[in-house]
């Protein structure tokens, strides 16, 4: 093993592998390595230019012996190695004389280190179990590799981030994750540690990373070659901020995007979804958004209105722009082997191939196979149908639909795109769906960019990302799944994060078990980054089947207007329409900062309070920007719940007024009409008051 410094980087070079290790913007290193005589160039997630770091790089020689041998023989295997280190800022990375990773603040307190546990007679363990940190090994038959890349586990570690999972847990210390993308799952694989570091697994392969408690694994199933960065801070902010700087920040949100969207599924046709609008408007109700969901096109891949049901596009979106309202269109990447894009976009090569089987992706309401959103030509010819048919008539907001790509079934080893085979790249596929709406609207000049999106990998914020978190069922277990999974997407990197108020799955309007359901999650969305309704609202309207041209006609479920729940519901909803009016400057501020400094809007309690312990273990309520304590009510029935403030400062419940010292756990009443929100004291946001 030889250590050696080329330029501003320290090399581990071993018979045919060398790592990598350089320093990768403020505080920041990036390691890579490969088994090839050239190191592979793509770079993923790290796409942004960063300032020019000098690294300190020092070698040190120092004595070693084995151990196993004493008095004469002692002489005979004492000898001279070679350690080094490099340092950026406030992270130093340590190379022991036999190739293993330490990681250390400024302060000399350890971050995290490799797991070794091999028979080196020279290793700090000294064990037969022959397991390296760092395993590339030759998948046989090809010049790809798997991966396995191992740190050690600490008990004091606490680990948040990752993406979206379905699951209850904040702190996932101890999980399992599937480095996938699924509906209602986006592996987005960065993670801060509450021992004071980010690391970014840079790799968009299937895997898996589990956060054991003997140790971590990061796996992937195909690649060319280790790559991640890692990061140190004082605090979870500054890590944010080198993470964003190093991946890309969110753009500013539109205006449009601060208030109440209206969703649901679906608006069948251009008079049904105008009336929604203007009783909205009749009723002096704000709104700032209405979507055409889904099957309101001709085909899929056709890109365009079908005009029965559509017949005066440009007319909807004039008469929505004069009441204030952005008109939403989706687009799904879907090409149906009968739409008027298919040849060409197959003899182009724009489509996603099997490697085997049959080419057909999904069957749904037609048979179709995904467009290749990691080809700049496939990116390209998408963005010029949808601007032709939807951006010339006026839309400048686009919701990106199964953006997972969402397979039938999920059998990434049978999948080929540009880039390269699924398995090695497949995670990649969000980020490059929305780049190719990004590139195309910026390129018309747009400066205001913004697409609901239905997944997200590292670095998606760049590209104007609006994530939501996919067809969740409606109920109270699934709602207290989605803030989790909201907290831990925006530490990720994903400040933009919406889910469907309700639910997607389920949710009669006529239950008085759901209306409940619906008001809370209601509620808590006008403290969400994005206030967005949708929902299918089951039992679907019963209509005869409807074909136009022999393609069928999707209906849609009941209604899902603020209106559409009962009365007294109503004027709670109504409540809260106005709750986030009121708060839309300190939202537009929130907003300012994640374009600024990557902060995410929605963020744990530990988040703004680091120092304070308790708030590294709290998961049911969260920091709605620097000043808004939000406990949401997650539970049915609840008539009261119990909320902990942290310490160092006082804090106002928004409804009562009452002043409270921090460090304590409260409990508040919780009728239906109330979500408990606290303020900082000395915060002017009367937020009950409108």
């Amino acid at each position: 093993m030889r250590l050696q410094q080329e330029n501003n980087k320290l090399i581990i070079a071993e018979g045919l592998s060398e790592v990598w290790i350089e320093p990768w913007g403020m505080n920041g290193l990036r390691v890579r390595m490969t088994k090839e005589a050239v190191m592979d160039t793509k770079d993923w997630a790290l796409t942004e230019k960063v300032e020019d770091c000098k690294a300190t790089i020092v070698f040190n020689e120092i004595d070693v012996t084995d151990p196993w041998y004493k008095g004469d023989a002692y002489k005979a295997y004492h000898m001279k190695a070679t350690e080094a280190s490099i340092t950026n800022g406030k992270i130093t990375a340590k190379v022991s004389h036999e190739g293993w990773i330490s990681y250390y603040n400024q302060k000399g307190e350890l971050l995290t280190a490799e797991y070794w546990r091999n028979r080196n007679r020279l290793n700090r363990y000294c064990v037969p179990l022959r397991i390296d940190a760092r395993e590339l090994k030759p998948i046989a038959g090809s010049s790809d590799y798997t991966l396995m890349a191992r740190f050690e586990a600490f008990d004091d570690e606490k680990i948040f981030g990752m993406g979206q999972y379905q699951e209850r847990q904040l702190n996932k210390k101890g999980a399992l994750l599937e480095l996938a993308h699924r509906n209602s799952q986006a592996s987005v694989p960065f993670m801060i540690s509450s021992r004071g570091y980010g690391l970014l697994w840079n790799n968009p392969a299937i895997g898996t990373a589990h956060f054991g408690t003997n140790k971590t694994e990061w796996y992937a199933q195909r690649t060319k070659k280790l790559d991640y960065y890692i990061t140190a801070g004082d605090t979870p902010s500054e890590i944010e901020e080198q993470y964003s700087a190093v991946t890309g920040r969110t753009p500013m949100m539109p205006e449009y995007g601060l208030g109440y969207w209206q969703c649901k599924l679906r608006y069948r046709n251009q008079e049904e979804l105008l009336s929604v609008a203007r009783e909205h408007k009749r009723r002096g109700l704000p709104m700032d958004a209405i979507v055409v969901d889904f099957f309101h096109w001709t085909r899929q891949g056709d890109f365009k209105f079908e005009p029965r049901d559509w017949p005066d596009p440009e007319a909807m979106v004039k008469e929505l722009k004069e009441m204030g309202i952005e008109t939403v269109v989706s687009v799904w990447p879907t090409i149906d082997e009968k739409s008027e894009n298919f040849a060409e976009m197959a003899d182009r090569g724009y489509l996603v191939h099997a490697d085997r089987g049959n080419e057909n992706h999904m069957t749904w309401m037609g048979n179709t196979i995904f467009y290749d959103a990691t080809h700049p030509g496939a990116q390209q010819f998408v963005w010029e149908r949808c601007k032709e048919h939807y951006y010339n008539k006026g839309i400048r907001c686009f919701w990106l639909d199964e953006a997972e790509p969402e397979y039938g079934p999920y059998d990434f080893d049978n999948y080929r795109y540009y880039e390269g085979p699924a398995l090695m790249c497949t995670n990649i596929y969000p980020a490059m769906y929305a780049k190719g709406f990004y590139d195309g609207l910026k390129a018309e000049g747009e400066t205001e960019i913004l697409s609901l999106v239905r997944c997200a990998w590292a670095g998606s914020q760049k590209y104007g990302v609006l994530t939501w978190s996919g067809d969740i069922y409606s109920s109270f277990r699934a709602m207290r799944e989605q803030l989790q999974a909201g907290l831990n997407m925006g530490i990720a990197g994903i400040p933009w994060w919406t889910s469907d108020i309700g639910g997607f799955l389920g949710g009669d309007i006529k239950d008085k078990a759901f209306q409940e359901l619906l008001v809370r999650w209601f509620a808590w969305g006008a403290f969400c980054p994005v206030f967005r309704m949708h929902g299918e609202r089951s039992p679907w309207y019963e209509r005869e089947e409807e074909f136009i041209n022999g393609v069928r006609q999707l209906t849609s479920g009941q209604d899902n207007e603020v209106w559409s729940f009962g009365e007294d519901n109503y004027e709670i909803l109504k409540q809260f329409l106005f709750i986030r009016e009121h708060l839309r400057p300190y939202i537009r501020a929130c907003m300012k900062t994640a374009s600024d400094k990557g902060e995410p809007v929605m963020r744990p309690m530990f988040f703004d309070f680091p120092k304070d312990t308790k708030c590294w273990e709290v998961e049911d309520q969260y920091m709605f920007g620097p000043d808004l304590l939000v406990a949401p009510v997650m539970e049915a029935g609840m008539k009261e719940r119990q909320v902990y403030l942290p310490e160092g400062t006082k804090w106002v419940d928004a409804y009562t007024k009452q002043t409270y010292e921090g460090g304590q756990v409260i409990t508040t009443p919780t009728p239906l009409e109330v979500i408990p929100v606290m303020m900082r004291e000395g915060k002017n946001y009367s937020i009950y008051e409108v």
